[in-house]
């Protein structure tokens, strides 16, 4: 059986946290579950300690991109690992959509599977449901590769790509940083569509500096 790990990238997530992990432990695929606690003050580490799961408490807030790359280290290390899938904190990721990521990198063998949300006919705020389109636009520009949603932060990485590459950028804009850097190493690509969930929580991202290091990202050579 593929051995899979859930990296969750967590800061302040004492609200949602426990239903996450709840939910992913019982999950049919029995993934392994590893949170990195971005430096949080609200005891997120602690839940995810009583939860039962794997823990790595960073002291300081470092951001997204720190988080998944001190994750990404423990998963390269880890014998017999298949895929790590990246999932969100906050529960606008449904748990359930899990094996969707493991029968697609089962089925077409690619070495990266992205969740694609719905964006129209939804509650997702309409500036982001417009910033996801045209950055999903550059993106796949940029790499040569049709990206239906750069953007989603639940996606499947394998452990192959993992090792190949390191991801530099600290913030938001890393996920587009590995798109980029996957693409240049020939790298597969599938997506599977799921289902998110909008109820006005509120985003760690800052619009002006989240856009202008998406532009330097996508500018930038590797």
């Amino acid at each position: 059986m593929r051995r899979t790990l859930v990296l969750i990238p967590a800061f302040n997530a004492s609200p949602t946290l426990p239903g996450l992990v709840h939910a992913l432990k019982l999950h049919p695929a029995a993934p392994e579950i590893l949170v990195v606690d971005d430096g949080s003050t609200d005891g997120t580490g602690e839940i995810a300690k009583h939860a039962g799961v794997e823990l790595l408490a960073l002291r300081k807030n470092g951001g997204k991109g720190n988080a998944l790359s001190r994750g990404f280290e423990i998963a390269r290390d880890r014998p017999g690992l298949d895929a790590v899938v990246t999932m969100d904190a906050d529960l606008q990721h449904d748990p359930g959509d899990l094996h969707l990521f493991l029968e697609a990198r089962q089925r077409y063998g690619t070495n990266i599977v992205l969740g694609v949300r719905k964006r129209w006919g939804t509650r997702m705020p309409l500036e982001r449901k417009l910033s996801n389109t045209i950055t999903s636009w550059i993106v796949s520009s940029r790499i040569g590769v049709k990206i239906p949603d750069s953007q989603c932060g639940y996606r499947l990485i394998g452990i192959e790509v993992l090792k190949a590459l390191n991801i530099e950028a600290p913030g938001f804009e890393a996920e587009t940083e590995l798109l980029i850097k996957a693409a240049k190493h020939s790298f597969t690509f599938s997506s599977v569509k799921i289902q998110t969930r909008y109820d006005g929580e509120k985003s760690h991202m800052t619009n002006w500096h989240t856009t202008k290091r998406f532009v330097q990202t996508v500018l930038k050579e590797y």
